[in-house]
């Protein structure tokens, strides 16, 4: 007959058997391996540097060199000064009567000589009242033609001429006009300068008398 006691040694003896075998087979059975926190970041690096690889050479052209390019220098452009040394601006103003010898070479286009055989001279003296003859000789020593129909006209000063008014015809560049008119001197002493104008205002003869 077994006893209650025996039964509960045998459970025991087995129970410490089975532990036993539990733990000789967890022993022997082969354990997974387990990487470092360390070597799990270094194998981490190295793949990623292996991408960074690949991805370059998939996007180097075919036949270019792998190798990393080298850095050339920056170019910095030379400046070049607009003006390299100063230089003085001139303003020249064509001549308005005259006949303009010297100076620059070109004409102006509008231009005169009115005193080419003037009559009377200068200063030439007169009596009071007495009659004489204004003559002009007007040079258009411009570059452009006189179109016929330009008025002369009296401008200021005393009116010694009977008329004072007179139109040109067409006068060409180098051509001449003369003009004739009939004067009296002033009834009283005195210096005396009377102009007239071309229409355009580019040519002024004039008159100066003294009246004695």
């Amino acid at each position: 007959m077994v006893t209650r006691q025996t039964t509960l040694q045998t459970f025991r003896k087995l129970l410490v058997l089975v532990l036993a075998l539990t733990i000789t087979l967890a022993a022997c059975a082969p354990q997974q391996a387990t990487e470092s926190p360390e070597r799990q970041v270094a194998t981490s690096v190295a793949m990623t540097v292996s991408a960074i690889k690949e991805e370059t050479a998939a996007a180097q052209p075919l036949g270019t060199a792998t190798s990393a390019p080298t850095e050339s220098p920056a170019v910095v452009p030379t400046l070049t000064p607009i003006l390299s040394t100063p230089t003085a601006f001139v303003v020249t103003h064509p001549a308005t009567g005259g006949s303009g010898s010297g100076g620059s070479s070109s004409k102006p286009d509008y231009n005169c000589d009115p005193d080419i055989g003037k009559r009377p001279f200068d200063n030439s003296e007169f009596a009071k009242g007495d009659k004489f003859d204004v003559k002009w000789t007007l040079l258009n020593n411009g570059a452009k033609t006189w179109v016929a129909g330009l008025d002369l006209t009296y401008f200021s000063g005393p009116k010694m001429t009977t008329v004072t008014f007179e139109q040109l015809p067409e006068v060409k560049p180098g051509g001449t006009y003369s003009v004739v008119l009939d004067a009296v001197a002033p009834s009283t002493s005195g210096h005396y300068v009377m102009t007239w104008k071309l229409e355009g205002g580019f040519c002024w003869p004039y008159v100066a008398i003294d009246v004695k």
